[in-house]
């Protein structure tokens, strides 16, 4: 069995495995209790999302609680006129994101507005501003309309979560009510707690997710 110590240099060594985290070395990782806390300054957004994510695959973390702060380097900084622009054709190029999403931009925070049926499409439209130069957060306020929901949404969402390799069906329980999908139990992983999640959210009719899952440790 893994102790905090052992978490903590497994999370570092996966920060450093990252090809795509490009300031590792400024990114201090701390563990109590299977919870991992990471800490630093990096130059992008993506750099704060691929190290939070990094830390997430590693097997027996709880949780990740981040306090990363961007500050991009002069050389990145770039106007909110600018970014706008540059955030606005990239959702106009996303096939995945429908037009009711707009962006406002205010001291290089990205604010993400509008509404939108899938909770797929209010992920993609902040993933693909993730990479951009100069931003130094996002906030996704996108709202959820989904359709209304479908008889036997709850049977639907048990027989995903049988056909998905990446989680324990058997340990995984699904409540379901008025648009709002609770899951209860246990994961062997943080993947496998995200998996269950992303499952239940291509239900259609769902409103809203409460993950009470727990990682084993």
């Amino acid at each position: 069995m893994k102790n905090d110590a052992d978490l903590q240099h497994d999370v570092q060594e996966e920060l450093r495995w990252d090809p795509s985290i490009h300031a590792a070395e400024r990114i201090g990782v701390s563990v109590k209790n299977g919870v991992v806390e990471l800490d630093g300054h990096v130059d992008s957004v993506w750099d704060k999302y691929a190290a939070e994510r990094a830390a997430m695959r590693v097997a027996k973390v709880k949780a990740v609680a981040s306090e990363i702060k961007v500050d991009p380097p002069s050389s990145a900084i770039r106007t909110d006129e600018d970014i706008a622009r540059v955030a606005s054709d990239h959702l106009e190029w996303n096939a995945l994101v429908p037009k009711t999403v707009k962006v406002q931009v205010t001291d290089g925070v990205v604010t993400l507005q509008g509404t939108v049926e899938w909770q797929f499409q209010k992920e993609q439209a902040e993933r693909g501003l993730l990479p951009l130069i100069g931003v130094r957060s996002i906030l996704n306020k996108v709202t959820l309309n989904p359709k209304p929901s479908a008889a036997g949404i709850k049977i639907k969402i048990e027989n995903a979560l049988k056909r998905n390799a990446e989680t324990e069906a058997s340990h995984i329980k699904v409540e379901t009510s008025d648009g709002t999908v609770t899951l209860h139990g246990n994961v062997r992983s943080w993947v496998e707690r995200e998996e269950a999640e992303h499952a239940a959210w291509a239900a259609p009719g769902v409103a809203k997710i409460e993950n009470r899952l727990t990682v084993s440790s």
